[in-house]
């Protein structure tokens, strides 16, 4: 069994209202990465909400595979979100997809990349690669999870990656990474991008 983790607790400090929430193309952002999650092969998807939670969580689909988790800690940083998503895994689960709520690019041949080269014995953290860039999803093995929670304030689990760089394998899966959204630049160049593609 593969989960997915979805990090949308965040307050949207700099952009000033929730980016979970910003129409792209008649869809919220979350939407959108919920949508990547669903259309790949993950067996559970948590959505981790905090900052306007009752606001977000009216745009997560109602879906077998789809369950909320609440952290009532979202404020001292995404670590605390990262453990939230853990802890609400099945406990089956083998493996987890970290996937971020701002990242509406993202695309389920990714996921399902980072899933394909775990099963065939990648190591215990797969990252995508898009033209040699590391970028999400990133996927953890199980027996990493206790390392993970132990995390503390908002770096997420970068630095988790930086220092087990030998158990780290990527996956090329072509194209360009997908951006984040934290300023109201970031969301023009999201709309722009989104209506470029839907216009060929």
């Amino acid at each position: 069994m593969i989960s997915g983790i979805v990090l949308a607790a965040g307050t949207s400090s700099r952009l000033g209202r929730p980016k979970q929430l910003l129409d792209l193309g008649g869809r919220p952002v979350l939407r959108w990465v919920l949508d990547a999650a669903l259309a790949a092969s993950l067996d559970e998807i948590v959505v981790v909400l905090g900052h306007d939670a009752d606001e977000i969580r009216a745009a997560v689909p109602i879906h077998q595979r789809v369950r909320v988790a609440l952290n009532p800690d979202y404020l001292e940083g995404q670590s605390t979100s990262l453990r939230t998503g853990l802890r609400a895994l099945d406990d089956g689960s083998e493996a987890a997809v970290v996937l971020l709520a701002d990242q509406p690019g993202i695309r389920a041949d990714a996921v399902d990349g980072v899933i394909g080269a775990w099963r065939k014995g990648a190591g215990p953290i797969v990252q995508a690669s898009y033209g040699g860039k590391p970028a999400h999803p990133t996927l953890f093995s199980r027996e990493l999870w206790p390392e993970l929670e132990a995390l503390t304030g908002d770096e997420g689990a970068r630095s988790f990656i930086a220092a087990h760089g030998r158990r780290r394998s990527h996956v090329e899966v072509g194209g360009e990474p997908p951006d984040d959204i934290d300023t109201e630049a970031d969301y023009r160049r999201a709309v722009a991008r989104q209506e470029s593609t839907a216009n060929g």
